[in-house]
């Protein structure tokens, strides 16, 4: 059984920070080439937050371009966002996964639990 799971969220205030953490078990990210987080809103599509890659090339949406970090630790299995500067529209359950490209982690039948993060005052 292959499972991504993902934790460190939580409500902070705007302007405040998180870490989120995202641990796999049945597999190792090591063996793929893309792993990044994705968020969801109520009402709106999952989309694309950060990717890394297995060289540690990173991608970011422009939305969290300069507050989010996105970082990978391949020796304990974890993938990391730190995320800065947290605005309500960062409001969402954030998920972890991985695969050969973004179009196949797309396309993927398999997410989850996630991890709530709520920013409000």
């Amino acid at each position: 059984q292959v499972q991504f799971v993902e934790s460190g969220g939580g409500l902070v205030q705007p302007g405040g920070s998180l870490r989120l953490s995202c641990a796999a078990s049945g597999t190792i990210f090591r063996l793929y080439y893309v792993i990044g987080w994705y968020r969801q809103a109520p009402g709106k599509q999952r989309e694309l937050v950060a990717v890394i890659t297995s060289g540690n090339l990173t991608l970011y949406a422009d939305s969290v371009k300069g507050r989010f970090t996105i970082s990978r630790d391949n020796n304990k299995n974890t993938l990391y966002l730190q995320m800065n500067s947290l605005k309500p529209e960062d409001t969402a359950v954030y998920y972890c996964n991985a695969g050969p490209s973004i179009a196949t982690i797309r396309q993927s039948t398999y997410w989850g639990q996630g991890t709530q993060v709520t920013v409000s005052s």
